[in-house]
C-alpha cells in the first residue's frame, strides 16, 4: 500500500534524523510513529482472527431463469470489535455476489445475509472458497486469511424448460406399441403377476386376495404400458454450431417494484442453449405424459441415457444436459444412420438441430421407411448470425412428410414447439379463394 510505505519512509527519515542530530523532538515523534505502525500491524493481524465464517447453501441444483439461493453467516467470537472486514467469494457462478464488506462487526456479535442470484447459464459451478480481508483503522496494513472451513461446494444449473402442453401430432405420429414383456417398479395398467412382498413396496400394490389366500403379504407386478418410446437426439457437432454475441449482465432486469412482472426468461443466442432447452422441455412434457424417454448425444463422447419413465429419467436428462458441450465431430447423418438400427418400430425420434446440410434429411426418411416416426426441431441458423438460411430444408422434410418444428433465435419456444412447420405456412391458393368467397 502505498500509504504504509509512505508512513515506513518516513519513521525511517525521522529515526536517521534523531539519531543524526539527538534532538528530542524528532525521537518523540519517531516513537509515535513506532507504536503506530505496531499498533496497526497488531490490529489488523487480529482484524481477521476469532472469526467464524458460515456459508449455507439452499440446494445444490437451480435452473436457468431460476434463483439460487444463499446464506451468508459472519460471526466475531472475540472480545475485540472489527473496524471493518472484506468477504471476497471466489465462486464461478455468474453474476452471483456473495463479497460483502462489514463495517463494523462488535465483539460477540453475528452478521447473516441472504444472496440470491438469478441463474443465466447451465452448467456445473464451485461455491467458494472464500478469502477473509480486514485491516487497521488508519489503513496502513491489510492481512488476508484464505478461509478454509466453508471449503468448496458444487451447484449444478439445468437448462431451461417451457410448458409444451400441445406439442403435436400426438395420435399419429406418437402411436401406441405392442405389449412389452418388461417388468416396471412403476404401478402401471397391466398386471404381469404376483410375488412376495418386498420392504418397500407400496399399499396399492399388495394383492389383497393373494395375501388373505397364503397368509403372507403378497405384491403385484407390473409391465410396462403398450406406448412406445420417444427418443431425443441433439446435435453437437461443432461445426453446426453458430452463436450472437450476448452481455449476460444486461440482458436480464429484475424487477424494481413489488408489483412489477418478473423477468421474462432470455435464453443466450446460440443454437447449443436453445438445442438444449428443446431438449429438455421435450423431455419434461413426454415424461409427464408417463412416456419412457431416451437421450442421445455425440459431444467428445458419445452420450446415451437408455428409454426409461418417471421424475429420476428427467434428472438424468437435465444433469447430462446442465454439462454437455458442443464438441463434437461426427455429423447428424451419420449418427442417425448408426443410432436407428438399434430402435425398435413405432420408436418416435426427435431430432433437434441447427445444421445446414442435407445428408441427414435422408437418414430421416430411411429410418421412417423403416418405420420408426422421425420427427425434426430445426434452428434456423441466419437469426444466430450464420449468413446462410437453412429454412428450405424445413419444406423439404414437410414435403417428405416428416412434422418439422421451426425455432428462430428470440422466439418463444412454448409458442414454436406448439405448431408444426407446415401449419405455419398460409396457402395462398385456399387464402385467395376464400376472399373471393367472402367478396
Amino acid at each position: 500500500m502505498k500509504r504504509s510505505r509512505f508512513v515506513l519512509l518516513l519513521w525511517i527519515l525521522m529515526g536517521a534524523g534523531a539519531v543524526g542530530t539527538g534532538r528530542e523532538l524528532l525521537y518523540n515523534l519517531w516513537y509515535l510513529l513506532t507504536s503506530l505502525l505496531i499498533l496497526s500491524y497488531l490490529w489488523a493481524w487480529s482484524s481477521v482472527r476469532w472469526v467464524k465464517v458460515q456459508r449455507h447453501t439452499r440446494t445444490t441444483r437451480s435452473q436457468v431463469g431460476k434463483m439460487a439461493e444463499e446464506r451468508l453467516v459472519v460471526e466475531n467470537q472475540g472480545r475485540i470489535p472489527k473496524l471493518w472486514l472484506e468477504v471476497r467469494d471466489h465462486s464461478t457462478l455468474p453474476n452471483h455476489r456473495v463479497s460483502q464488506v462489514i463495517s463494523p462487526l462488535g465483539p460477540r456479535t453475528v452478521y447473516a445475509k441472504t444472496i440470491q442470484t438469478r441463474c443465466l447459464q447451465r452448467g456445473r459451478f464451485t461455491l467458494g472458497p472464500l478469502t477473509l480481508i480486514g485491516g487497521d483503522p488508519f489503513g496502513l496494513f491489510k492481512t488476508c486469511r484464505q478461509l478454509d472451513e466453508p471449503g468448496e461446494s458444487t451447484i449444478i444449473v439445468y437448462p431451461a424448460t417451457v410448458d409444451v402442453p400441445t406439442f403435436a401430432p400426438l395420435a399419429g405420429v406418437l402411436p401406441g406399441g405392442d405389449t412389452m414383456r418388461r417388468r416396471t417398479p412403476y404401478v402401471t395398467t397391466n398386471v404381469s403377476g404376483v410375488r412376495d412382498y418386498a420392504p418397500g413396496d407400496s399399499f396399492n400394490r399388495i394383492h389383497w386376495p393373494s395375501t388373505a389366500r397364503t397368509g403372507r403379504l403378497i405384491s403385484k407386478e407390473f409391465e410396462l404400458d403398450p406406448t412406445a418410446d420417444v427418443w431425443l437426439f441433439l446435435d453437437l457437432e461443432r461445426a453446426a454450431q453458430v452463436e450472437l454475441a450476448w452481455a449476460s449482465h444486461t440482458a436480464w432486469r429484475e424487477p424494481r417494484l413489488p408489483w412489477e412482472p418478473g423477468p421474462e426468461l432470455l435464453l443466450a443466442p446460440s443454437t447449443v442453449e436453445y438445442g438444449t432447452a428443446i431438449v429438455a422441455s421435450l423431455a419434461k412434457h413426454f415424461v409427464e405424459q408417463d412416456r419412457g424417454v431416451g437421450f442421445i448425444a455425440y459431444s467428445h463422447h458419445r452420450e446415451i441415457i437408455p428409454a426409461d419413465r418417471g421424475e429420476r429419467q428427467l434428472t438424468k436428462i437435465l444433469e447430462t444436459l446442465a454439462v454437455i458441450r458442443a464438441e463434437g465431430y461426427i455429423p447428424l447423418a451419420e449418427i442417425l444412420a448408426a443410432e436407428g438400427t438399434h430402435l425398435r418400430r413405432n420408436t418416435t425420434v426427435i431430432a433437434v438441430t441447427p445444421t445446414d446440410q442435407r445428408q441427414w434429411i435422408a437418414a430421416a426418411r430411411d429410418m421412417s421407411q423403416r418405420g420408426i416416426k422421425v420427427i425434426a426441431v430445426l434452428l434456423e441458423s441466419h437469426s444466430f448470425g450464420r449468413p446462410r438460411s437453412n429454412e428450405d430444408m424445413a419444406i423439404e422434410l414437410s414435403i417428405s412428410g416428416i412434422p418439422i418444428y421451426l425455432v428462430r433465435e428470440g422466439d418463444d419456444l412454448a409458442r414454436a414447439l406448439a405448431r408444426p412447420y407446415a401449419q405455419a405456412i398460409k396457402p395462398v391458393g385456399r387464402t385467395i379463394l376464400r376472399d373471393e368467397w367472402n367478396g
